[in-house]
C-alpha cells in the first residue's frame, strides 16, 4: 500500500510543529478581529446585520463540506505545499477585508478563508502527530502556539481599528499576514508517493466522531450563544457582556495552558483514558450551570475543551493506521464544526421555549451518550 508523503525531517523533531503553528498563528489575526469589528461597523463595509451573520458564519458551513476534499488534495500534493498555497490564501482574505465592501465580495473573502483555516488546521495536526508516541504533547504544543496571533488581533488589532479605522486595521493585519510565508516555506520537503483515493466530500462518522459532534454542538456552539444571557440573570446587562467576552477570551487562554498540559498527560497515562477524562470535566461543567453554579460550570468547561484540543487529534491518530490519519482527522473536524453550527442554530429556537437549565440537562445527557459510546465501543474506531 503506497504512503502519504512524509517530511524528510525526522518526525521527532519539533521544527514542523512548531513551524506550522506559527503559520497557523499568524494567518489568523485577520480571522480573531473581524468578529469584534464587523458587527459594530456593518455600514462601514457596505452590509446589513443579517450580512453579518452570514459573512461569521460562512467559513465554517464551507469547512464542513470541504474537509473530505482538501484532506485528500492535501495528501495528494503533500503537506508542505498545502500549507504554503494555505498561507497565501489566508493572508489574502485579510487584505480583502480593506479592498471591498458589499456582502458578496466579502462572502468571496470569507469562503476563502474558510479553506484556508479547512487546510491549515489540517496540516498543523499533521505535523504534530508524526510522532505518534508524542502526539499529544506535540498537538498541546502547537494548539498553545496558535493563540498568539489572536491574542495579538485581539488587543493591538483592536487599538489599531479604533485609531485607524476598521478597513486600515485589516490592511494592516493582511499585510503582517505574509510574515507567515517564510515559515511555511521553511517546513521540510516531503518525500514518497501520494495513495490513490477518493475524494470524499462528507467524510463517514465513526463512533469518536460523534463525541466530538457533542463537545462542538455543547461548547462551541450553545455555551458560547448562551453565556453572556446566562451572566445577564446574573449582574446588569453591561457586566454580563463584559463577563461574556471575559469568559470567551479565557478559551485561548485554555488552549494555551491546558491543551499542553492535557497533552502531556494523554502521552503519560494514555490518550484515551485522558481525553474520557477531559470530556467528563466538560460533562460537569455543563451540570454546574444547570444547576447554577455558572462560575465553576465554565471553568470546568473552559479546561476540559483546552484539553480535548489535543487530546481528540492524538486519539486519532494512535487508533488508526498512518495512512488514513488524514482522512479520519478530517471526518473529526467535520463533525466537530457540523455540532458548532448547530449548536447556535437551535439555541435560537428554543432560548424562548425552554428554560436554561433544561438546555444544559440535555447537554449534559448528549454528552453522557457520547462518552457511554467511548466506553463500550468493543475495539471499534
Amino acid at each position: 500500500m503506497n504512503q502519504p508523503r512524509r517530511p524528510s525531517k525526522s518526525p521527532a523533531s519539533l521544527g514542523p510543529t512548531t513551524l506550522s503553528a506559527g503559520v497557523l498563528s499568524i494567518v489568523l489575526m485577520g480571522d480573531a478581529l473581524i468578529y469584534v469589528v464587523l458587527p459594530i461597523n456593518a455600514e462601514t463595509f457596505g452590509i446589513s446585520l443579517i450580512w453579518v451573520g452570514v459573512l461569521l458564519s460562512a467559513n465554517r458551513l464551507i469547512r464542513i463540506v470541504t474537509y473530505g476534499a482538501i484532506a485528500h488534495a492535501t495528501t495528494a500534493y503533500g503537506i508542505r505545499i498545502a500549507t504554503i498555497a494555505a498561507c497565501i490564501g489566508g493572508a489574502t482574505s485579510t487584505v480583502m477585508y480593506w479592498m471591498f465592501d458589499g456582502g458578496w465580495a466579502l462572502l468571496a473573502a470569507r469562503l476563502l478563508w474558510g479553506l484556508s483555516f479547512a487546510a491549515l488546521t489540517l496540516t498543523t495536526l499533521a505535523y504534530a502527530i508524526a510522532d505518534r508516541d508524542r502526539a499529544g504533547s506535540r498537538v498541546g504544543l502547537s494548539r498553545a502556539i496558535q493563540q498568539f496571533g489572536s491574542v495579538l488581533a485581539l488587543t493591538g488589532g483592536a487599538w489599531l481599528a479604533g485609531q485607524m479605522g476598521p478597513k486600515a486595521a485589516f490592511l494592516f493585519l493582511g499585510l503582517a499576514s505574509f510574515a507567515a510565508l517564510p515559515l511555511a516555506l521553511a517546513l521540510p520537503r516531503e518525500t514518497g508517493k501520494a495513495p490513490r483515493a477518493k475524494t470524499q466530500w462528507l467524510p463517514k462518522p465513526q463512533l469518536l466522531d460523534f463525541l466530538f459532534f457533542a463537545v462542538g454542538f455543547a461548547i462551541d456552539g450553545v455555551f458560547a450563544m448562551t453565556i453572556t444571557i446566562i451572566l445577564a440573570d446574573l449582574v446588569s446587562y453591561e457586566a454580563a457582556m463584559l463577563g461574556g467576552g471575559f469568559v470567551l477570551s479565557l478559551r485561548r487562554i485554555g488552549d494555551a495552558v491546558m491543551a499542553p498540559l492535557g497533552g502531556m498527560i494523554g502521552d503519560r497515562f494514555g490518550t484515551e483514558i485522558s481525553l474520557f477524562l477531559s470530556t467528563f470535566l466538560v460533562a460537569l461543567g455543563l451540570a454546574g450551570i444547570a444547576l447554577g453554579s455558572v462560575y465553576f460550570g465554565a471553568c470546568a468547561i473552559i479546561a476540559g475543551r483546552a484539553a480535548i484540543a489535543a487530546l481528540g487529534p492524538a486519539t486519532v491518530a494512535k487508533r488508526n493506521p498512518p495512512d488514513q490519519v488524514m482522512h479520519r482527522m478530517a471526518t473529526m473536524q467535520t463533525w466537530r464544526d457540523f455540532g458548532a453550527a448547530l449548536g447556535p442554530l437551535l439555541s435560537g429556537f428554543l432560548l424562548n421555549k425552554i428554560e436554561i437549565p433544561v438546555i444544559y440537562g440535555a447537554l449534559v445527557a448528549m454528552i453522557t451518550a457520547a462518552l457511554l459510546l467511548q466506553a463500550f465501543r468493543r475495539g471499534k474506531i
